[in-house]
């Protein structure tokens, strides 16, 4: 279509591995945790006198870890460059996921534990004191809403009801969390021994909200739209791939100043009249060259068939590029790709991109037949161009033998055990190519991967 100048190669490859990054994580979040506690008891030490006074202290624990692990959560969640592209954007949502589930936990047991602690103290019945909490203490009608609008957001974040639900409605119903923290902070500052009565507790919280949540403002919100401003970013082009794909060509000024890598993904939001509220997360389906960013798409239902209807000079905001799914993963000279369906897109930017020499990439396209395969003609361009090989892997889901199953993959990559492979399909195929890369010998730090997870 166009020429490609060349690629921006990357820099090094991965020092750490992926268990690594996220021990290292983990172990920060677990000391901050621990700072809270410490915080905590420096405050209550000595003033435990009764067992009202005690369960009320276990109720202000809970109310703080949990409200360290919301800011946690809101930080996983703030698209920081730094932390998508040390773990993973993928990654970073399950432990978003996760450490929602905890906060309804540590909640429920706060609102419990200080309700019970109080009754105890003040010797009445547990229902009227209910009342008295909730209608007469500052600000409490105001957090209990916003409790209940919090494990609103957490019960729809489930599994096994996320995946009944439209990503567009999921992320809807989301957005009510920041309505829930503003409603309890006023809470926590009125009301919260830790906060109301103890000036340094004060400003260190205070300070951990404005931190976090200027973070969150800047990467979600003004950042993106500055960039998006400076670049001057704009629909190129449309075009119509067949079988429902299409790939939507962006284009602006100083495209390599966004430092952009093959295998990373955007939030690109396209200011129509009816869509500029709604940001779609795609993969980029080109390797950067500097003349524009290309993503690829199906667009059969769904907010995404809006894509085909993108007409050339509409204005685009990108929230990105995000995600580590990049050749600075890769430790190993050859490489294997595995791709499922549109999970093709990334890897595509990758076959164009990485470093090598003929016969160090190998490409497995699964898919259930021809008319699914995506972009065809540009990776065989590529693999005949860059001395690739590629196997397209198609049939059926129940076919036998299994294409992606251990034996199969020794068939057709024999020194597959010797790669870093980069996987990118649907969820249960990906897990299933890593199970059989385990089997075939492939060790876990050499398996990447990096999947729409919310």
């Amino acid at each position: 279509m166009r020429a490609a100048t060349k690629v921006r190669r990357p820099s090094q490859f991965a020092i750490f591995s992926q268990p690594g990054r996220e021990s290292f994580v983990a172990f920060v979040v677990a000391l901050g945790a621990a700072l809270v506690t410490e915080l905590w008891w420096r405050n209550a030490a000595g003033h435990l006198t009764s067992a009202g006074v005690r369960v009320t202290a276990a109720g202000r624990v809970t109310g703080l870890l949990g409200t360290y692990l919301v800011l946690v959560g809101i930080l996983l969640m703030g698209r920081v460059p730094w932390l998508d592209n040390l773990i993973g954007v993928d990654r970073l949502a399950v432990w978003h996921r996760r450490g929602g589930e905890a906060v309804a936990i540590l909640l429920i047991a706060h609102t419990v534990l200080t309700v019970v602690g109080y009754a105890m103290s003040l010797h009445v019945d547990l229902l009227g004191e209910v009342k008295t909490i909730v209608f007469y203490l500052p600000d409490m009608l105001m957090a209990t809403v916003g409790l209940v609008v919090l494990l609103l957001v957490v019960v729809t974040s489930l599994r096994f009801i996320r995946t009944r639900l439209a990503y567009e409605t999921w992320h809807f119903i989301h957005l009510y969390a920041y309505l829930a923290i503003a409603l309890t902070f006023a809470h926590q500052l009125a009301t919260g021994e830790d906060f109301a009565t103890h000036p340094v507790s004060r400003v260190i919280w205070a300070g951990l909200y404005v931190v976090t949540l200027g973070l969150f403002g800047w990467y979600r919100l003004v950042h993106p739209v500055l960039s998006s401003a400076r670049h001057r970013l704009h629909v190129e082009e449309v075009v119509t791939e067949g079988n429902g794909v299409v790939s939507v060509y962006v284009g602006g000024r100083r495209l390599h100043d966004l430092r952009a890598d093959a295998g990373q993904f955007a939030r690109w939001r396209f200011l129509t009249k009816d869509d500029w509220w709604h940001a779609h997360p795609f993969s980029l389906s080109a390797a950067p060259n500097g003349l524009y960013l290309r993503l690829t798409a199906r667009g059969q239902r769904g907010q995404t068939s809006k894509l085909a209807r993108l007409a050339p000079g509409v204005r685009v905001i990108a929230e990105g590029p995000h995600g580590a799914f990049t050749g600075h993963r890769r430790t190993r000279r050859r490489v294997l790709l595995v791709a499922g369906g549109i999970g093709i897109t990334p890897l595509r930017a990758l076959l164009e991109s990485l470093p090598a020499g003929r016969g160090d990439i190998t490409l497995l396209y699964r898919a259930s037949d021809a008319s699914d395969v995506v972009l065809r003609d540009e990776i065989d361009e590529l693999a005949g161009r860059r001395g690739a090989t590629v196997h397209y892997l198609l049939g059926p889901r129940s076919q036998r033998p299994d294409p992606l199953g251990p034996e199969r993959l020794a068939d057709l990559v024999p020194d597959v055990a010797e790669r870093d492979v980069f996987v990118c399909g649907p969820d249960g195929m990906t897990r299933h190519v890593i199970a059989s890369l385990r089997k075939a010998g492939v060790p876990r730090r050499h398996i990447h991967t990096e999947g729409f997870v919310y």
